[in-house]
């Protein structure tokens, strides 16, 4: 048998991130799909939306690095749910951005506390320095990765 090139996923960044992500949003999400009968990338979208008002389907995406369909499925189902509002530019009719409706910060305004509430209990026995430790160092593999990914694309 040929040797293969060997992955240690115990040691490999993207694996790890994505599972401990995964594992922390699933977490989340059963409080709140329970309550609401909403999916994670439903909240992600209303998430962004409750900060950032006003953005559109593609630039939701752009800040939840979702892919489109994923984005727009849930736009669709937020739309119909009524948790959403879309508006259209008026200089540009194609364009449309979105809003949280009224019933859609009802229960924005429900899940923003269990969603802190969640990330407390979390990081509650890690001590406030490595809190920020962990946060500057997120922020540095943002920046990272935002630099390799245009480094990729100039390839």
């Amino acid at each position: 048998m040929p040797d293969h090139a060997q992955l240690d996923l115990d040691r490999f960044l993207p694996y790890r991130l994505s599972v401990l992500s995964n594992r922390i949003s699933s977490a989340i999400a059963r409080e709140y799909s329970q309550r609401f009968g909403m999916a994670i990338p439903e909240w992600r979208v209303m998430a962004v939306l409750g900060r950032f008002p006003g953005l559109s389907a593609n630039q939701v995406a752009q800040r939840t690095a979702m892919d489109k369909v994923a984005v727009s499925r849930a736009v669709a189902s937020l739309l119909e749910a009524g948790r959403l509002l879309r508006e259209f530019d008026d200089d540009d009719r194609r364009r449309s951005v979105l809003k949280l409706s009224e019933a859609g910060f009802a229960v924005y305004d429900q899940i923003v506390p269990l969603a802190l509430g969640f990330e407390r209990h979390l990081l509650g026995e890690m001590p406030a320095d490595e809190r920020d430790l962990l946060f500057r160092l997120l922020d540095r593999l943002d920046e990272l990765e935002l630099r390799a990914e245009s480094g990729s694309a100039e390839d």
